[in-house]
């Protein structure tokens, strides 16, 4: 059976109380209200009743309203991997690739058509429940989106493959662009450029880069060669969660070239390559000592595809398995 984020499920009950039901209207819940606080995980099925009870309960956009609630907190190792992210469409990269690592339930995928990219929410409705689940993850990567870059970015086009319900306000109120229903597919369309754009974070980092490298000209070279490797690995594991970087691409967000770069690392007596292995490995230990995460989620935050590849890349460089490590 698959299963969704408690966190998910949490916050429509929790925005269904704001707009005037009781704890009490949820009492025949097969996941119950009172469980919320001690479970990691719902069955789907129970999911998707839920948005279908509430669409009955509350009216059409629910869903939507639901949607606009979303914070990145609520996407629990997901979302926290998206804090990081150099730009705003490496979301949907890095959802996609946790959603193959960790679950079989939705994944998106970018098609690039010119000045335009289409995101499809690759999630096929087989009962209401889903319809409606895919409204409220329509709706919420706007707002995550906006968070990202804090910018009020916004689409030119949403794709519904389901029909329009009597009431559009709150569609027209959370995409303000043009709404399509009884559509081919799911999906949400931006400008290329707007899904380029640098997030917030990557901003702030970039430009602390560029202070660092004038400082660097003025203070010499021996200052820079101490300083470039630790600049190095901070970037390479803010990008794990899209998978193993490029050399190509962290010397592209300091702004040197790729060549430049490694010959900085050779003065410092390490490789590019040693540096992601030294990365991924701080940054296992770390979770699995100081997280109740899975081995699944720290596979997908120290960049592996698969978590029996992580399992041995673990083993050799500790001398012991992910669990054997945490239960010590």
């Amino acid at each position: 059976m698959k299963y969704i984020s408690i966190n998910l499920y949490r916050k429509i009950i929790e925005c269904a109380i704001e707009e005037g039901m009781s704890k009490e209207d949820f009492i025949d819940l097969p996941t119950s209200i009172d469980s919320i606080h001690s479970i990691k995980a719902v069955p789907a099925d129970h999911f998707f009743g839920l948005h279908e009870l509430l669409d009955e309960k509350l009216g059409p956009g629910f869903a939507i309203r639901v949607g606009q609630k979303m914070e990145i907190e609520d996407y629990g190792v997901l979302g926290l991997s998206w804090r990081t992210c150099s730009w705003a469409g490496e979301i949907f990269e890095r959802s996609e690739r946790y959603f193959k690592l960790l679950s079989n339930t939705y994944f998106f995928k970018v098609e690039r058509e010119g000045i335009f990219s289409h995101v499809y929410l690759l999630r096929e409705p087989h009962r209401r429940g889903v319809e409606l689940s895919n409204e409220a993850t329509i709706s919420a990567t706007t707002v995550v989106l906006k968070a990202m870059t804090e910018t009020n970015l916004s689409p030119t086009q949403v794709t519904f493959k389901h029909a329009a319900p009597i009431d559009l306000s709150s569609y027209e109120k959370a995409f303000n662009c043009k709404i399509l229903f009884n559509g081919p597919d799911y999906s949400i369309t931006y400008r290329t450029a707007d899904l380029e754009k640098r997030t917030a974070k990557a901003d702030l980092s970039i430009n602390r880069f560029l202070v660092d490298r004038v400082e660097e000209e003025t203070r010499g070279i021996e200052f820079s060669i101490g300083k470039i490797s630790t600049d190095v690995e901070i970037l390479i594991k803010n990008a794990l969660p899209s998978g193993i970087p490029a050399l190509s691409q962290i010397a592209n967000h300091i702004g040197m070239s790729s060549r430049t770069l490694n010959r900085r690392l050779s003065e410092r007596g390490i490789t590019f390559r040693e540096l992601v292995q030294k990365s991924q490995e701080e940054v296992a230990k770390d979770l699995l000592k100081n997280s109740n995460r899975s081995i699944g989620e720290i596979a997908y935050e120290t960049g592996f595809s698969e978590q029996s590849t992580f399992n041995r890349a673990f083993k050799r460089w500790v001398g012991c398995s992910p669990s054997e490590f945490k239960n010590k």
